[in-house]
């Protein structure tokens, strides 16, 4: 080969070198800035709350879950409130999921399950994803959804050893009598899985789940008048510890709480570390949370989606072991709590994870 042809071969084969380089570069880019897939532009995530935030519990840890990956994934993200009244929740949805600019719409809760079903096959090129509850997979073509669900019997089966175990113990402010309570916001399987969790928690600590362990529903997720009064109701009947399975209702239940000098357990996010803020006396009420980590979740999901591995199509339930729920073991927790019941706890949540504690559920058929 002559000079001439060789440096000619040369260069082609420089200028082809630099045109892959380039175009990796601009992919590693692409993934490190949290662009959506086939573009360079940010990913752009809506969250549709069916309600407000300022619940300090379920939908605010879903907005701390999606600003947590705005800031760590650059996506560009918005929060839609569409208020308390359900009547607006379907409509919310259908002009979120029309009209926003977004490549992933994010709701939760079992209300909103059918109105997906509905919506999401209308934009095949979109994305969605719904938490705490399933969509019907038989009966929509919901390819583009991913559905994630929380084994919250597990998560409340140590909020209810937890809870068993305190009101036998020597702690100020527990009553001679072991009794526990717990207050759901709606009589609905979900909040009965939870419910479930709990008593079976309190048997295996002792208890009798049927005598010792009472059981009333709010009525609704947004009245802390109606939960502080059914608490105040509970703490009368001798209970020591509330559990909260009512949303933003349960703040009443701490009021009650720091107002009989009693105790409560917080749900869904570390809600006395929230609360501490305003009234550290009242945060002080509340024993431990049974965490439901939707931000985590959500977060997770996000991540997934960037890395093409979310499993759209399809549901996934996190429990224990996947870290979709457990208790909050926060400087209350530490302070109040007796050595020998923190490993009780410990060995419980281990075992849940080996599975040698199987957790009825209220799905269960």
């Amino acid at each position: 080969m002559n000079r001439k042809k060789w440096l000619l071969l040369l260069g082609v084969l420089l200028m082809l070198g630099l045109a892959l380089a380039a175009c990796g570069g601009q992919e590693s880019a692409a993934t490190e800035g949290g662009a959506a897939e086939g573009s360079e532009e940010p990913l752009k995530v809506v969250l549709l709350i069916n309600g407000v935030l300022g619940d300090k519990s379920f939908f605010d840890s879903a907005a701390r879950g999606i600003r947590r990956a705005e800031k760590d994934f650059n996506i560009k993200a918005k929060i839609i409130e569409a208020g308390v009244d359900p009547a607006r929740w379907e409509a919310a949805l259908a002009d979120a999921a029309a009209n926003e600019d977004y490549d992933i719409l994010i709701v939760g809760t079992w209300q909103m399950a059918e109105y997906l079903q509905n919506e999401a096959p209308k934009y095949p090129d979109k994305h969605f994803i719904i938490y705490d509850v399933s969509v019907d997979y038989d009966a929509c073509d919901c390819d583009n959804v991913y559905s994630v669900l929380y084994k919250q019997n597990e998560g409340s089966y140590l909020a209810g050893l937890y809870a068993g175990l305190m009101t036998q113990a020597d702690v100020k402010d527990m009553n001679p009598e072991p009794i526990i309570g717990v207050i759901g916001g709606m009589d609905i399987p979900v909040i009965n899985d939870f419910i479930v969790g709990y008593k079976q928690g309190a048997g295996d600590a002792g208890l009798d789940p049927e005598k010792d362990v009472i059981v009333q529903y709010a009525g609704g997720w947004n009245d802390p008048a109606k939960g502080k009064e059914i608490a105040l109701a509970m703490y009368q009947q001798g209970a020591d510890i509330v559990f909260n399975v009512a949303g933003g209702t349960g703040v009443g239940i701490f009021q009650a709480a720091e107002e009989m000098q009693r105790y409560a357990i917080g749900v869904d996010s570390d809600q006395a570390l929230i609360i501490e803020d305003t009234d550290p006396e009242q945060a002080a009420r509340i024993l431990t949370s049974m965490m439901k980590n939707v931000d985590n979740s959500l977060y997770r999901a996000i991540k997934m989606h960037l890395e093409g591995t979310l499993p759209y199509g399809t549901a996934e339930a996190l429990g224990v072991k996947e870290g979709g729920v457990g208790l909050a073991y926060n400087k209350y927790y530490e302070a109040i709590t007796p050595d020998y019941i923190k490993e009780r706890i410990k060995q419980a949540e281990a075992d849940l994870i080996a599975g040698k504690i199987q957790v009825a559920s209220a799905f269960e058929k």
